[in-house]
């Protein structure tokens, strides 16, 4: 039997599949051609869900009756573990209030029931919530500066590109059919430019690679800039029409001189004029911004000048960032948040580790995300959720490091166990998902359980019990080409899509000079954070790997490598050879990990895979800091500094 599905992942890709069943167990999973963007293949994590769909499973309700993070699970059944939390939950309440209780998620699983439709219930009670900014969010606020929204390109015209630069985006790694688009354009003569410190993947088969120092991309957008103005190698028409506050921009500019950006930037000043020439004379073109670049001390700034570059050479738009904002799809509905009056507190999702060690959260509610591997300052994460005071309850479809921290583990369904609808944030193409097998052991999904303690604490808001399909009805109606019904019928649908020549500025032009900016005491126009770029020690970078999306997929190909690349001539100075242990230490701890020699970075320059743990078990994450971006709050992942030596 084959049973059409989509992959709920969080990936810029969002493949259609076929679930191949036989006798109610998944055998393989192949592509479906039905998606023009995903057809033809899978990558190794959309193979590998066949499998680990049985693996590490949590099959049943657990209680930790021993001392976390050494505990004893005991399995026991839905109605004791409900009653367990109930009893807590109306404790915190009673003694602390709504604000004592937090709900923890983010995108394990990318359905629009299983993410958003659950936080009605905690929306309803009040309870405290994250500001969901540890991936894209700086990204998308400093676009939207001086956009309005953040969304560009779609994949569908990536093809009749003439240019494209990928600034900070591993293509081929971290979005292969996004990366297709691009080698079916370059076949047909397209330009490939690829800007990262490191000579990656997509970097090895692009016509130039730009290498830069690590941090310095605002820098060397100015420098674009510079190039561009004073070359008139610039739209004058389109900048009279279609933006606002150019004079102040330009003077903003002529601040960068070529010769210092040279300096900081390690591209030399031939370079960027040759660069800014050829994005002058090529076109169509687009920049595809990595997520990765804005995930730096000068990420969210990164951002905004790069989305200003095709605005100098009359392109709406000419930015790939990601799409999710240019659907016309309400989330807040499904949440609730725009149904509900109260206010509820919002707390920085990266700097969380601070607010949980102080005891500010009493129960913690966690689905759809494993932050103990994933969040910033792990030390004081870890040590926060082992205080007397704090009762978690995690619930998830396999054990990971959460759970063991947990008092209460709930087992949920993977998305292959139920049907489900989801937005990509790179096409535009929607379809339903269908159940490939039944829920395994005694599964139940994430609303069901906010239901159950709802009726449990004698909720009556009818906003909780709502059919999540009804709702689901209510924000896609109008919001695709095409009806609910054939969308639930299975047929494969367009999200409408929000014109690019259109800005939702209070000028409504694309805003040089950002008056929202100016109103909210933020820096107008794109400002670099002027932090010591080296200080004699070593940008620790990391990034995705082809087998795991974040911490998902160990169960498949185990836990990766505890590895860090190192360059030659760096290894060389520190007498660090190959296979040697390395102790890696920023201002808030160590890892020790394997060295790997590696000439494909840049001198002060090293590398490690997202997410992994170190030979001794420690996260990676123990030694990047809570420290967050002015612009979206974001992390500073790839601005870690830090000391390296042979143990």
């Amino acid at each position: 039997m084959h049973i059409r599905s989509v992959c709920m992942r969080d990936c810029y890709d969002t493949c259609f599949m076929k679930v191949i069943v036989e006798d109610g167990i998944i055998k393989t999973i192949r592509p479906d051609p039905e998606n023009p963007i995903t057809d033809g293949f899978l990558c190794a994590r959309g193979v590998a869900d066949s499998s680990r769909v049985y693996r590490n499973r949590v099959m049943y309700p657990h209680v930790n009756i021993g001392s976390k993070p050494k505990g004893n699970f005991m399995i026991v059944s839905w109605d004791n573990a409900l009653g367990i939390i109930i009893r807590k939950f109306k404790e915190v309440l009673e003694n602390y209030g709504s604000e004592g209780v937090l709900h923890l998620e983010y995108a394990g699983n990318m359905d629009l029931i299983t993410w958003y439709f659950p936080q009605r219930f905690w929306n309803v009670i009040g309870a405290a919530k994250t500001d969901y900014s540890i991936c894209s969010r700086s990204g998308h606020e400093g676009i939207s500066l001086h956009y309005g929204l953040s969304y560009g390109v779609l994949p569908d015209e990536l093809i009749s590109m003439k240019l494209i630069i990928l600034w900070g985006f591993n293509a081929a790694v971290s979005a292969p059919h996004l990366w297709m688009q691009l080698l079916r354009a370059k076949r047909d003569g397209c330009k490939v430019v690829v800007v990262d410190p490191r000579r990656s993947e997509t970097a090895m088969q692009s016509d130039l690679w730009i290498p830069i120092k690590p941090g310095t991309d605002v820098w060397l957008g100015y420098g674009m800039a510079r190039t561009l103005i004073e070359g008139d190698l610039i739209d004058k028409d389109f900048i009279e029409r279609y933006t606002f506050g150019y004079e102040l921009f330009v003077n903003e500019v002529m601040k960068y001189e070529l010769e210092n950006i040279s300096e900081i930037t390690g591209v030399s000043k031939e370079l960027i004029i040759k660069f800014a020439e050829i994005y002058s004379h090529i076109k169509p073109s687009t920049i595809m911004i990595g997520l990765g670049v804005q995930k730096s001390v000068n990420g969210g700034e990164t951002a905004r000048i790069l989305s200003l570059l095709p605005a100098l050479v009359g392109q709406h738009r000419g930015f790939y960032y990601s799409n999710s904002r240019g659907f016309y799809v309400n989330v807040g509905y499904l949440t609730g948040e725009d149904l509900l009056l109260n206010k509820v507190r919002v707390v920085s999702q990266v700097a969380l580790a601070e607010h949980i060690l102080k005891g500010e959260f009493k129960f913690i509610y966690i689905y759809n995300m494993n932050p103990l591997l994933t969040l910033p300052g792990q030390k004081y994460l870890r040590e926060g959720l082992l205080r007397n005071d704090v009762f978690v309850v995690t619930h998830t479809p396999h054990w990971n490091e959460t759970c063991i921290f947990s008092d209460v583990v709930l087992p949920a369904p993977t998305y292959l166990e139920k049907t489900c609808i989801t937005l990509p944030y790179s096409h535009n193409y929607v379809r339903i998902s269908e159940r490939a097998v039944e829920p395994l052991g005694e599964s139940r999904d994430e609303v069901w359980v906010v239901k159950e303690l709802a009726k449990r604490l004698n909720i009556e808001c009818g906003l909780i019990y709502e059919d999540p399909w009804d709702a689901l009805r209510k924000v896609l109606e109008g919001a695709v080409e095409g009806s609910f019904e054939e969308l639930l019928s299975g047929k494969t649908l367009k999200l409408k899509y929000r014109p690019r020549d259109e800005y939702q500025t209070p000028t409504g032009k694309i805003e040089f000079y950002s008056t929202t900016a100016y109103k909210k005491n933020l820096n107008p126009l794109p400002k670099p954070v002027m932090k010591s770029l080296d200080n004699g020690r070593f940008t620790l970078l990391n990034t995705a790997s082809p087998l795991y999306t974040h911490t998902q997929f160990w169960e498949v190909y185990g836990d990766p490598r505890p590895e860090v690349h190192v360059n030659p001539d760096d290894a060389e100075e520190l007498t660090i050879k190959e296979g040697d242990i390395v102790e890696i230490c920023s201002e808030d701890g160590c890892v020790e990990l394997l060295a790997r020699i590696d000439g494909s970075l840049l001198r002060k320059t090293l590398w490690v895979q997202r997410q992994i743990k170190d030979i001794n078990g420690k996260s990676l994450n123990t030694i990047v800091p809570v420290e967050t971006q002015l612009v979206g709050g974001g992390p500073i992942f790839n601005s870690v500094k830090v000391k390296i030596r042979s143990r």
